[in-house]
């Protein structure tokens, strides 16, 4: 309402490609970033512990794969999640930015000296390790990286957590409050472990590559040292796999009540929530693969091989995807839990628009109010503003789509059934917002979703279409 609608028809107003930029930056900060790199510093330690330099060379490897993929893309994910919701989403990370600006405040600075310790920790191996005191100088440069990593991590879940359940901030709108709301301990108890679980594995896998009889580095010792990385690294997993479950387990029951309801439709889709059982039980052996390759690694009945890795590999990939893509769609209706809905209404604000009238007090509207002669284009505005955060026309989770599977695809559409839908459409589907207009609102926008049927003409966003300010109602511009 408060600002241009920047939307992508076709990708759902552009959420899909916050979801996804949102979902490769996690996918390499957890493991790698927060995952790993404590573990490769553990390894570093080590080596200059027990006089092993083979193993801070293949520290020193698999490293320089982590380096340049959190430098690289992990950056440009981060950057682009900044960029992505201020573009579809101001008006919600304009909120989370006045909540915690303090928050974001130190987390740029924590930022900053992680990426500066990145560089200087990877960029200095060599050098820093010509003498016992420089190497030692070296290893603490890596404890500070691991640290500003988690810490990192540890900021922006406070956010995360708020999103989902405010806590005691509804009442207080205390930053403190928001910073330890109900979620935020055990979101960031799951993470952490999750991320050194899944870290302890890729740095199992990239070993592999690392340590064979010909590498020149290691010559005869590969093997060897890949029983000792597998015997160390199946510890982390074992121990990260437990206490990752116990924070699950404590995180599922923090969250409210009516976002579990959502959670068969959060984990699939809602074609199948059928499969919600099946879900499940393919969740369970994601988790049991993950004990399997920890207790042969630690026992050492036999070597895994190379292969085998990638099954807990891509497995993790896929928990942590859909983790994201659950926790995401069960906040539903909400984008901040009990203060704004998905569509940027304030849940304080929603019963004075449903009086009012959603376009009178809209800044960017073709029309002040609903005629019969602007009937059609005032419907278009109010789904712009009501019903674009989450769906597009035509295209990915279209509208159109959504009630042909309610009214049928080749059957007349009753406009009266739908603007009774449209009214409580949040009681049937609870994780849709309350329509925040008045009912002429919802009749212009049943007029237009009527036209849309046949025309299936795509709707552009104010990038394209430019910016339509109607004067205020009762302003007579002629006059002017």
């Amino acid at each position: 309402m408060d600002f241009p609608p920047f939307f992508m028809d076709h990708l759902a107003g552009g959420r899909l490609i916050i979801g996804l930029i949102a979902s490769v930056h996690v996918l390499i900060n957890h493991p790698l970033a927060v995952g790993a790199y404590p573990l490769l510093v553990w390894m570093e330690w080590w080596a200059h512990k027990n006089n092993r330099p083979d193993v801070d060379r293949l520290a020193y490897k698999i490293t320089f794969i982590v380096f340049i993929v959190t430098t690289t893309v992990g950056a440009m994910t981060g950057v682009g999640i900044w960029l992505s919701t201020s573009l579809y989403a101001p008006f919600a990370i304009g909120s989370l930015l006045r909540v915690f600006f303090w928050g974001w405040f130190a987390e740029w600075f924590v930022f900053i000296a992680e990426v500066c310790l990145i560089m200087w920790w990877f960029l200095s191996w060599k050098s820093m390790s010509v003498d016992a005191a420089s190497k030692v100088r070296h290893i603490r440069i890596g404890i500070a990286l691991a640290i500003m990593s988690w810490i990192t991590m540890a900021l922006i879940v406070a956010v995360l957590g708020f999103m989902m359940k405010p806590g005691e901030w509804s009442q207080t709108r205390a930053f403190i409050d928001a910073m330890t709301n109900p979620l935020y301990a055990p979101q960031l108890g799951f993470r952490t472990f999750f991320a050194l679980m899944t870290g302890a594995v890729f740095i199992w896998f990239a070993a592999f590559f690392f340590t064979k009889r010909q590498s020149t580095d290691l010559g005869d010792r590969g093997p060897a040292i890949r029983r000792w990385l597998v015997y160390r690294m199946s510890h982390v997993v074992f121990v990260s796999l437990l206490l990752t479950y116990l924070f699950g387990i404590w995180y599922w029951n923090a969250i409210p009540e009516t976002m579990k309801a959502n959670s068969s439709v959060a984990l699939l889709t809602q074609q199948f929530m059928g499969w919600h059982e099946q879900f499940k039980t393919l969740l369970g052996w994601t988790l049991a693969c993950f004990l399997f390759i920890a207790i042969v690694g630690i026992n050492d009945f036999f070597t895994l091989p190379r292969w085998a890795l990638l099954i807990p590999t891509f497995m993790g990939i896929w928990m942590l995807g859909h983790f994201e893509r659950a926790r995401e769609f069960m906040r539903k209706p909400w984008v901040i839990g009990e203060y704004m809905y998905s569509n940027g209404v304030h849940k304080d604000e929603l019963a004075f628009l449903q009086s009012e009238g959603l376009l009178k007090h809209a800044t960017y509207a073709t029309h002040r109010e609903v005629t019969d002669a602007n009937l059609v284009e005032s419907g278009r505005d109010v789904f712009m503003m009501a019903c674009s955060r989450c769906h597009s026309t035509t295209g990915f989770n279209g509208v159109v789509e959504k009630l042909e599977i309610m009214y049928g695809a080749d059957k007349p559409w009753d406009p009266a059934a739908m603007q009774a839908f449209v009214a409580g459409m949040h009681q049937t589907r609870t994780y849709m917002p309350p329509f925040p207009g008045t009912p002429r609102e919802a009749e212009a926008l049943v007029a237009y979703l009527l036209e849309l049927r046949e025309t299936r003409e795509s709707l552009p966003g104010a990038q394209s279409a430019g910016v339509v300010v109607a004067p205020a109602p009762g302003v007579n511009l002629s006059k002017q």
